[in-house]
């Protein structure tokens, strides 16, 4: 008989970075956990080994022409197997799914996060660009439905579990570290010339090539700034970012006498994701135990603005609120796509953001149906400028 605490799991993005490990997860913990659904948008043949290692329910595959092959290869094992995004919209709102993963890169989160908040499920949240487009939506959605949203990024992780110790005690101060990623130590003039391939080697953490360059342009950092604003219900001007090269301290909570609470670890998702699944409980997890005797110096420092301006912009983006940070998310996803297809330089992914926020229409209180059309307007916006910029490349 199955243990009457397992929990069913939805995984949205299940063949991504977060969504592997989060099947490492339950794959250390079978009687805990099932994944019952799992998405993805292209890997379909990594979808269809996941479903059949876990004995999935159903599977979607968002990319329709993908459709065909999905459904042949798992005919016969009890899979059902949709696709698009509406269905991953409908299936999250299964009764028997007690908790939603939400791991699909970029806007393309937004949908289905509103979808299972409108459900009232327990959502780990990993999908930041949720809550930047469209956080006071997507919060009063999850309130206003009994839905709880539990963030599974490091440093709101981290966060969130500072506070669980504070005593209900209100932050004064959040403070979220920063690897610094790879072009920390770099010039300006040596980071201009930066390559697709030097942005993709992250000093600390292995994560997808979306999220690898938004954190060497640390534009990264200053999505987690605008989530942290939503997540934690914190005034912008009380979240600080602060350089940690190190990795080990995930983020800080400041209290009003001066205390301070930091969560630390060594950089592994596997702990914030399955703290997430968990919660409250604390599951054992085979990973490495951090070990005080050995650590050397932790070292921090206050980012720099100057060689790193797409941090300093999303700040601009998080004070101006409205729409402001939908405008910085999609011009951000439209760069960061044409640096990986190596069309545009380093620089002109926080160029090409600028450019978009000081032209793009704004909205001060954008509902919905704004924030989608704005996304629309921006990407088109950021291609053509992109277009341009790539074009002066080759002449």
């Amino acid at each position: 008989m199955e243990n009457p605490g397992k929990r069913n799991i939805a995984i949205l993005g299940s063949t991504g970075s977060i969504g592997t490990q989060a099947l490492d997860v339950i794959r250390q913990h079978p009687d805990r956990f099932r994944a019952v659904l799992l998405a993805a948008n292209n890997s379909w043949e990594a979808l269809c080994s996941q479903a059949l290692e876990f004995k999935a329910k159903t599977v979607v595959i968002c990319n329709p022409s993908h459709f065909r092959k999905v459904k042949d290869a798992l005919s016969g094992h009890g899979i059902s197997v949709y696709s698009g995004m509406k269905s991953v919209c409908s299936m999250v709102q299964d009764p028997e799914i007690d908790m939603v993963l939400t791991s699909m890169v970029g806007f393309s989160g937004l949908e289905s996060t509103l979808a299972a908040a409108e459900a009232g499920k327990t959502i780990a949240l990993a999908n930041k660009e949720t809550l930047v487009a469209a956080g006071g939506i997507v919060m009063e959605t999850a309130q206003r439905h009994g839905a709880r949203i539990i963030p599974v990024d490091s440093e709101h992780s981290a966060v969130f579990q500072c506070l669980q110790g504070s005593g209900g005690a209100p932050a004064e101060k959040i403070h979220l570290t920063a690897s610094g990623g790879p072009f920390r130590t770099w010039t300006r003039e040596q980071i201009a010339a930066a390559t697709r391939e030097q942005a993709l080697r992250h000093p600390q953490w292995n994560m997808g090539s979306k999220v690898t360059i938004d954190s060497a342009t640390m534009v990264n950092k200053g999505l987690e700034v605008i989530e942290a604003r939503w997540l934690f219900d914190m005034d912008p001007e009380k979240i600080n970012v602060v350089v940690h090269p190190q990795s080990i301290i995930h983020s800080m909570v400041e209290f009003a006498d001066g205390a301070v609470i930091a969560q630390l670890g060594h950089p592994d998702m596997r702990e914030p994701i399955q703290y997430a699944l968990g919660y409250p409980e604390r599951l054992r997890l085979n990973n490495r135990k951090l070990d005080f005797a050995r650590l050397a110096t932790l070292t921090f420092s206050a980012p720099d603005t100057d060689r790193f301006p797409a941090l300093g912009l999303a700040f601009e983006a998080v004070k101006k609120g409205g729409s402001m940070p939908c405008i910085l998310n999609a011009a951000n996803e439209a760069a960061v796509e044409a640096f990986l297809q190596e069309r545009i330089g380093f620089y002109d992914i926080s160029g090409t953001i600028e450019y978009c926020m000081e032209r793009a229409g704004f909205d001060a209180d954008p509902d919905l149906d704004t924030i989608f059309a704005t996304h629309r307007e921006v990407l088109s916006m950021a291609r053509e400028r992109i277009d341009k910029t790539a074009a002066s490349r080759t002449l």
